[in-house]
């Protein structure tokens, strides 16, 4: 395990988070998009819960 410690540099661009895509900045400021997903997830809640009852 030390060998591959010593191999692995914190600040490789191996190591570097995703950037959103302009799509996705969009899709996550889009007010509308955001209501559909809101109704769609709660659908989704209220049938896992209606299963458990």
């Amino acid at each position: 395990m030390k060998e591959i410690e010593k191999r692995i540099k914190p600040y490789d661009a191996n190591f570097t988070t995703m950037v959103p895509t302009t799509f996705v900045k969009a899709m996550r400021t889009c007010v509308l998009w955001q209501i559909i997903r809101f109704i769609v997830i709660n659908i989704k809640m209220l049938v896992v819960v209606r299963k458990s009852h």
